[in-house]
């Protein structure tokens, strides 16, 4: 049974996520509140994969605790929090998280996760099974046909807009697309809030490699295609 480190300084909110892993069949090792909690459950219990709250109002964060476990440690992490600021978000990412999930999440969004990062921990050499799949890079891979992503040889189920944000960014071949261009293609004439293309930019990305997409601050953003 694969075992879950639940890092969360709700009480309330951990026992809610810590029943609905057991009910997916999850073994949770701990639920840590803090930073030093945190990492002293990882050092006894050895989780498979660990479900990090962001704010845990402190002087160090869950971001924090996952850049010192990286140090020693090669965990995959989910991250959970209700705020979506692109400085959190740029933090986040730069851990090479498996995803970032803002909460309220829904329960089958969390176990795709859980099973994505358990997947992408084992680092299984397999190669996919249609060598003519478009090559993102870091293991990745498009199918244009069937507008499905690929890591080795395991399908991730993206969002409508996601899949439309990644559709975008491959068609133009490398060159920057503007976030206006991006706002345009994906709401057409619909008013969204400043945040809201940047959250999906984020989560996209969550999925990939972090590095996949490359993003040029007030412009826009681009993503690279091997031939």
């Amino acid at each position: 049974m694969n075992k879950v480190l639940i890092v969360e300084d709700e009480t309330i909110v951990a026992l809610e996520i810590k029943k609905v892993l057991e009910n997916l069949d999850f073994k949770v090792t701990d639920t840590a509140t803090d930073y030093d909690s945190a990492l002293e459950s990882v050092k006894n219990n050895k989780p498979d994969i660990i479900l990090m709250d962001i704010d845990l109002r402190s002087d160090k964060d869950g971001i924090d605790v996952a850049k010192h476990i990286q140090i020693n440690d090669n965990i995959p992490v989910i991250y959970t929090t209700a705020y979506s600021d692109e400085k959190t978000l740029n933090r986040a990412i730069s851990t090479n998280p498996v995803s970032y999930l803002i909460k309220p999440f829904k329960r089958d969004e969390l176990k795709s996760n859980i099973l994505l990062g358990l997947y992408k921990s084992k680092q299984v050499d397999k190669t996919p099974i249609d060598k003519s799949l478009l090559k993102l890079g870091y293991d990745y891979y498009y199918d244009t046909q069937l507008d499905k992503l690929y890591y080795k040889d395991m399908f991730i189920k993206l969002g409508l807009k996601e899949r439309q944000l990644l559709k975008i960014l491959i068609k133009a071949t490398g060159t920057i697309v503007t976030f206006e261009e991006l706002e345009y293609k994906i709401w057409h004439n619909h008013t969204i809030s400043s945040s809201t293309l940047r959250t999906l930019i984020y989560r996209l990305r969550s999925k990939l490699h972090y590095d996949l997409i490359e993003t040029i601050s007030n412009v826009g953003c681009r993503i690279p295609v091997n031939s």
